[in-house]
């Protein structure tokens, strides 16, 4: 293979001082919930919130002071752009930077406050790649690829060798794979000292490119998945390659598993992650039979998640436990009584999030409407108890949606 574990360690000379060795941390909560021995690697922690920015330092570091001269060009939709932008400014290295067009904003800034030059182009990855390759013929830049790169890997490996420095004796570590630039990484390092841990990547069910691609199957992925960091139609080749020969196994997890492990572990260990961050969590949701009982790292890759979808996926929780409920209520169309029902509702102990007044859409009597309110409550014994108390007042009502009272 073209990446040794020496590579690696040469990596992690250059890095020091340049990246920070995150944390190590056992869950104590977790480990309960999924009856194992659960470590977190909180590569989040990073300045750009991502463990891309150990590659992109080493592989920028690696340039000649001429092709460092004439800068460099990247193809992201987030934490690789970053990491390139970020470690391009603090070498001096002109960076420019090929972004979807529908990139969210946040991201697109964030990229720019490193000082790149951000090139909206393409409505997807594919087509952005063309534009950039365009651009880099045109200008004389050299292309550093996300994923299917020696130095690349390399970088990405010292996660793994700070997890073995460490000294703690795990049975399996898991690691996000989407193009594979940190799981081969970290599988290289690991296996040259302990080859009887098991590495296991975990890909989304809507993007399974290096589990096709080891299975020597077509290549299926697409669709709109929350983990958008490991969205990876087809792995790269010097990463398949080292995929196949190293890691143990790959799993595949649903998107519900992966929103819950972002729930999970912002509720529980109070840390932001991305879709991709979370899907180590996930796969041990989604899989709890493989894990029962052992010692696990999970490899949490980064922290960039919108806001507006962060918040999406607590409320959408809070539903999923009963915490956030619907429910409708029939009253009579006359003043006083929408004040009536609050009352009652307040004195039951719910807050009223939504309201919808309805009285043209629904078949009902002409002197009644129907009221859709969202509640917040404690669980969804607490919101059949709102119910019940509703209908000794005089109103009737019933829990709509997904809720376990329906």
């Amino acid at each position: 293979m073209a990446v040794s574990y020496h590579d690696i360690v040469r990596a992690s000379r250059l890095l020091e001082g340049i990246v920070n060795k995150t944390p190590l941390v056992k869950s104590l909560t977790l480990s309960k919930i999924c009856q194992a021995d659960v470590y977190l690697k909180l590569e989040n922690l990073q300045y750009t919130a991502s463990f891309k920015e150990r590659g992109a330092y080493v592989k920028l570091a690696s340039l000649t002071p001429e092709e460092r001269a004439c800068g460099v060009i990247a193809v992201s939709a987030g934490n690789h752009a970053q990491g390139v932008a970020y470690n391009a400014k603090r070498l001096g290295i002109p960076a420019t930077i090929v972004m979807p067009e529908n990139t969210p904003y946040t991201k697109v800034r964030h990229t720019r406050s490193h000082g790149a030059e951000v090139v909206l182009k393409g409505t997807v990855l594919a087509e952005s790649m063309q534009a950039a390759h365009a651009l880099q013929q045109e200008r004389g830049l050299t292309f550093v690829h996300p994923f299917d790169d020696d130095h690349i890997i390399a970088g990405q490996g010292t996660v793994g060798l700070e997890i073995l420095n460490e000294g703690a004796d795990f049975d399996t570590v898991i690691v996000p794979i989407g193009g594979g630039g940190l799981a081969s990484g970290i599988a290289t390092a690991i296996k040259a000292r302990r080859p009887d841990i098991d590495v296991i990547g975990v890909e989304t069910k809507l993007y399974p490119s290096m589990y096709e691609g080891i299975h020597q199957k077509e290549f299926t992925g697409g669709g709109v998945t929350i983990a958008e960091g490991i969205a990876v139609k087809q792995p790269g080749g010097k990463t398949l390659e080292i995929c196949k020969e190293l890691l143990d196994d790959i799993v595949l997890v649903e998107e519900s598993a992966i929103e819950r492990a972002i729930q999970m572990l912002i509720e529980i260990e109070k840390t932001v992650v991305e879709g991709a961050g979370a899907a180590p969590l996930a796969a041990l949701l989604d899989h709890p039979e493989r894990f029962t009982g052992k010692k696990v790292c999970l490899i949490i890759s980064g922290g960039n998640i919108d806001s507006r979808l962060l918040a999406q996926v607590l409320m959408r929780g809070m539903a999923r436990e009963g915490r956030l409920v619907r429910i409708r209520i029939e009253i009579p169309d006359v003043p006083g009584a929408l004040a009536r029902i609050s009352t009652l509702i307040g004195n039951a102990d719910a807050n009223i999030i939504e309201v919808y007044h309805q009285r043209y859409f629904y078949d009902i009597p002409a002197k009644q409407t129907d009221v859709d309110m969202v509640l917040e409550v404690r669980d969804t014994a607490h919101a059949q108890q709102v119910t019940d108390y509703l209908k000794e007042n005089g109103y009737g009502g019933r829990l709509l949606g997904n809720t376990s009272l329906d």
